[in-house]
């Protein structure tokens, strides 16, 4: 069963949404920011990807 892409519940600086992305793909987050630095349109595609994406469930 494949893991629903999700918001970062540990590796947040704003959201959550490029931790997510970074750990659903296995990568850096720092490279996933990095990238909707140089991506045009980075902030439209933040906002919906940070109102669409399921929040991550929080441990204890």
């Amino acid at each position: 069963m494949s893991r629903p892409l999700r918001k970062s519940a540990t590796n947040r600086s704003l959201f959550g949404v490029c931790g997510g992305i970074a750990e659903y793909f296995n990568l850096s987050p720092l490279g996933v920011r990095l990238l909707f630095l140089i991506v045009p349109g980075n902030f439209l595609i933040y906002m919906i990807l940070a109102n669409s994406m399921k929040d991550a469930p929080r441990y204890l």
